[in-house]
């Protein structure tokens, strides 16, 4: 089994970074991908960014892809999300994924774990 425990959200004004960490303990050897989705109220959860762990390769939607970075501190088993330049339609709960077991990186129902969410407000 793993655990995720994201942190790192909050309200923020448009323009305005923000960065999410996600730790994760556990059977963590078994982790390969990491990822964060987000899912905003009536909508279904969406790929944000991904992280291959092995070898650092990352994945982001068209959506941020030049705004947001995701990273990998391999020594803490902490995967992070630095926002900037956030927008008003960023506002989202934030989750943390972990251990992808195959097809595409921002299909949600190829990750096995998940942390519990962490809620982002980016106000005009």
């Amino acid at each position: 089994q793993v655990q995720l425990v994201e942190s790192g959200g909050g309200s923020v004004q448009a323009g305005g970074s923000l960065r999410l960490s996600c730790a994760a303990s556990g059977e963590t050897y078994r982790i390969n991908y990491m990822g964060w989705f987000r899912q905003a109220p009536g909508r279904e959860r969406e790929g944000v960014a991904c992280i291959y762990i092995a070898r650092g390769t990352t994945f982001y939607s068209d959506s941020v892809k030049g705004r947001f970075t995701i990273s990998h501190d391999s020594a803490k088993n902490t995967v992070y999300l630095q926002m900037n330049s956030l927008k008003p339609e960023d506002t989202a709960m934030y989750y943390c994924a972990a251990d992808h077991f195959g097809g595409r990186w921002s299909a949600p129902e190829a990750y096995n774990y998940w942390g519990q969410g962490t809620q982002v407000t980016v106000s005009s």
